[in-house]
């Protein structure tokens, strides 16, 4: 027996009275809970389920919590946990077929669904009406709503469907939502992501558009408040977007309005200058960040030449760049006409890292072998230079290479 669906006749109604067709546990202190008539919009054309409770008529106090509801068939299930679990152990005992249940559904969240999917069928039959690209793809979640065209759009073509999007919501243009007859329909010309069987619900939106539809939408485009794209990449060969309308639109300016702001005061920058504020300073950091490399450079070539004058062969730095030590390696190979020489970065507490290279004919892999047999060091390479990592104090890795 089909569900009768509520929402289609109303979608702004709050609560509503159904019987209870069947209820099974499903094992896992969730009960699958199917009534005659529902107002709790299921999944279904890209946008997520209604949130609510549902409370049986004949336990006052007890109430459930609505947290999934799919369609199957015409079908409409509800997944219900206890609202407060202290007490109930069978669910389904409290829904006998037959029994009658009241329903509450979580309306901020439905009206909020309502303004972003409305807004998106503006956008999308701009797109569609002026580059003729098909949507192909369609998600509505809490936080997120994409969608997928077969075709590029430019940054000036977003731009402007933007432009009109939010034109067309100020309009105040009328929202239908019907079920044409059969006849009607084949007369008709309206978008579609999909192929449907059945009865074809459209939405239209005067002027703007006309979509096979499922969903809830508000009555009017004015209380979709605001359309915003806030986010574009390359899909398929196509185009995905990302935006936000009303309530949505309005919570994300504010976080993006918070940060400008925190980054006004940290740049002493009024916020149309913030961005060449930022700019200068990650120029100013690459340029200390190149200094500083060269300092360092300078200060472990120092300390690699005087080891060398004083015949010592390993050095130990706090320095972590591998470049850096890298070029006091070879600093200190070529003060020497043969043998092995290195450097060991790091401390006594945590291990070190080295980078060791060689002079003249020797194999510098044979001293990386020897800290593996004796230190369980890790690490390897070519014969004229091995790096790697040894947990070992200095004075222990002295002891070994001596």
């Amino acid at each position: 027996m089909p569900t009768i669906k509520l929402y289609d006749n109303d979608p702004y109604e709050t609560s509503f009275i159904a019987k209870v067709l069947s209820c099974k546990a499903t094992g896992d202190g969730k009960a699958e809970l199917v009534l005659d008539r529902t107002l709790f919009f299921p999944e279904e054309g890209g946008q997520t389920p209604d949130r609510g409770t549902i409370v049986p008529e004949a336990d006052e106090g007890i109430s459930f919590d609505v947290v999934d509801v799919q369609i199957r068939d015409d079908v409409i299930t509800h997944t219900i946990v206890p609202t407060r679990s202290r007490g109930v152990t069978d669910i389904p005992a409290h829904f006998s077929k037959g029994s009658g249940v009241s329903g509450q559904i979580d309306f901020f969240r439905r009206f909020s669904n309502m303004q972003n999917h409305t807004g998106e069928h503006i956008f999308s039959g701009l797109v569609h009406s002026r580059f003729g690209y098909v949507n192909v793809g369609f998600h509505l979640s809490d936080e997120t709503v994409s969608m997928d065209y077969s075709g590029k759009l430019t940054e000036d073509d977003i731009a402007s469907v933007e432009l009109a999007a939010n034109r067309a919501i100020f309009e105040a243009h009328p929202v239908f939502c019907r079920y044409p007859s059969k006849s009607e329909l084949s007369h008709m010309e309206y978008r579609s992501k999909k192929e449907i069987d059945g009865d074809v619900r459209i939405v239209t939106i005067e002027g703007i558009d006309d979509c096979a539809c499922c969903a809830p939408h508000v009555r009017n485009t004015s209380e979709i408040g605001l359309l915003k794209v806030v986010g574009r990449e390359n899909y398929k060969g196509g185009t995905r977007l990302y935006i936000l309308c009303g309530m949505r639109a309005l919570l994300d300016y504010r976080q993006k309005h918070d940060v400008i702001s925190q980054l006004s005061d940290i740049t002493s920058s009024p916020a149309q200058d913030i961005a060449k504020s930022v700019f200068g300073l990650i120029e100013e950091r690459d340029s200390l960040r190149q200094e500083l490399f060269h300092i360092k450079m300078d200060r472990v070539v120092s300390l690699a030449e005087e080891a060398a004058r004083d015949g010592e062969r390993f050095l130990f730095i706090e320095e972590t760049n591998d470049n850096i030590v890298r070029t006091g390696v070879n600093t200190l190979t070529a003060s020497f006409d043969s043998g092995v020489s290195g450097i060991f970065f790091g401390n006594d507490t945590d291990g070190y890292r080295f980078i060791i290279g060689s002079s003249g004919n020797t194999d510098a892999r044979e001293t990386a072998k020897l800290l593996k047999e004796k230190l369980d060091a890790r690490g390897g390479g070519k014969s004229e230079m091995v790096q790697g990592s040894v947990t070992a104090s200095k004075d222990i890795i002295l002891k070994t290479l001596s």
